[in-house]
Order: C-alpha cells, then structure tokens, then sequence
C-alpha cells in the first residue's frame, strides 16, 4: 500500500493511495491535466482510478473533479451533503447522476481490496469527512481541514501505519498577516483549519511505536511555511512524549504544487 500527494495546500490538493489492484484519489482540487501529470509521474494514470473520495466542495478539494469525471467516468465516493453542495456547485459542472456514490461517516465500504473508513471532521462543510483506509493489516489516513480536534478525532486515528494530517497555519503568521479579520476568525476557529502547533498535540496523541510516516500537509501559502510546519510539529511531538524517535517514524511536508515522493507502507 502506498501514498503519494500529488499536490498538497490551500490553493489544492490531491492525493494518491493504491495497491497493486486498486488506484484511489483523495480529492481532485486542482486541474485534470496536472492530475494527469502528477499521477504519470509516479507511473500511475487517470485511467486506472478505481474511485475519487472526496472529503467536502470546498474548491480546493473540486475544482478538478468535473472535468474528470465526465472525461473517465470515475465514480465519486462522498457524503450525501457534499454530492449535494457538489451539484450546487457551478464551477464544477454538470455530473452523471450514477457516477455519485453515497458514503456515511462511521460506515466503512470496500473499493476492491481496499476497506475504506469516513470519520467526521470539524470544517466549514455541508457534511465533511476524512478517510482511512485499510488493505490487509495496513492502515492509511488522511485528515485535513480540521477546525479542531477531540475524543473521537483521536480514537479514529490511533492504530495507524502512515498518518497524513493538515498542519495549515502557523498562529502568529496568521494574526499578524494581511487577511481580514473574519478570513482570521474562520481559518482560527473550530470549523477551520488546524494550525502548526494543534497538528503536533493531535500527533502526540495518536503517535505509537509501529508508526511508519507522517506527512504534515494542506499548508497554507500565506500563513505558514514548510520548515515551520515541520519543526512547531516536531517540537510539540518531542514534548513529554516517549514514543517519538524521529528516525522510528519520519514526519515530512507534502509539497504544496509538486508531487511528494511516493511512500510506502513496509
């Protein structure tokens, strides 16, 4: 089982998880062609996709999935509250009714070999999830565009091999930076987006001796950088933990317009 971000960051994101026999996306926020790109590039390709888990219709999660969608016919894995925003939406365009498959968090479904888990998430959504996926005893998350976290976030993220989870925002960048006032009070609140430090207190939380690989992503271009995201995480991980040991388990950064290299699951 293997994981390859294809682009990571507020402008868009998608990502890549196979097997050798099922190809998935987790979201397609950024244009059919540098999908189509980004997944040749790791020897994959748009027409061996097997489905498109989209997490909410925020456009930076959809602005690709139109086009893709009517050009493969690649089934659409979602909650029945963001098919309805994704029919809502303009920029996305007309979509084959039959292409939707209707997904519940809690319920987990199978895509070929792969088990597929939706959890709730904090976010600005009509009805957002994250996704874990399971192929044999493997285990995959992926989970952004977390406002905040608590008891269930932290019990549906333990046990994982490889762990993929947004570190958007640095705090101090953001008070201190260009956007308005309500852009601060969204992205700062409990249905937006998790910042540098929250993303290292989650981890501390879920971090576990089998723990492969994290890879910090959905940074912000205004508000954070990647060395930042990357040392406030691994500082706030170190701090009264035993378990973290930075060659046991590597945390990385997803880049933000290029693909991240591919990882596997050992």
């Amino acid at each position: 089982m293997e994981l390859c971000s294809i682009a990571s960051g507020s402008s868009g994101n998608c990502i890549y998880v196979g097997t050798d026999a099922t190809h998935l996306l987790v979201d397609v926020g950024i244009s059919g062609k540098k999908t189509e790109g980004g997944l040749n590039s790791i020897g994959q390709s748009l027409t061996n996709i097997d489905g498109i888990l989209i997490t909410h219709e925020h456009s930076d999660h959809i602005c690709g999935l139109g086009v893709l969608s009517r050009k493969y016919h690649i089934p659409i894995y979602a909650t029945c509250g963001t098919i309805n925003a994704i029919k809502n939406s303009s920029s996305v365009g007309k979509i084959e009714e039959e292409l939707f498959v209707p997904v519940k968090a809690d319920e987990s479904f199978r895509i070929k070999d792969i088990t597929v888990d939706p959890m709730r998430t904090s976010h600005d959504a009509a009805e957002p999830v994250a996704y874990r996926m399971k192929y044999g005893n493997k285990k995959i998350a992926i989970a952004t565009d977390l406002g905040t976290y608590n008891e269930y976030t932290v019990e549906c993220l333990k046990g994982m091999d490889l762990l993929f989870l947004e570190a958007n925002h640095d705090v101090n960048m953001l008070q201190v930076g260009p956007y308005p006032y309500q852009l601060k009070r969204r992205i700062l609140g409990d249905r937006g987006h998790l910042s540098n430090e929250l993303s290292g207190q989650l981890l501390k939380r879920i971090a576990h001796e089998k723990l492969q690989g994290v890879v910090l992503g959905h940074l912000s271009k205004d508000n954070n950088i990647p060395e930042l995201a990357y040392e406030t995480v691994r500082v706030e991980l170190a701090m009264g933990s035993d378990i973290y040991n930075e060659v046991q388990f590597p945390i990385t950064v997803a880049k933000r317009d290029e693909v991240s290299s591919v990882i596997k699951i050992a």
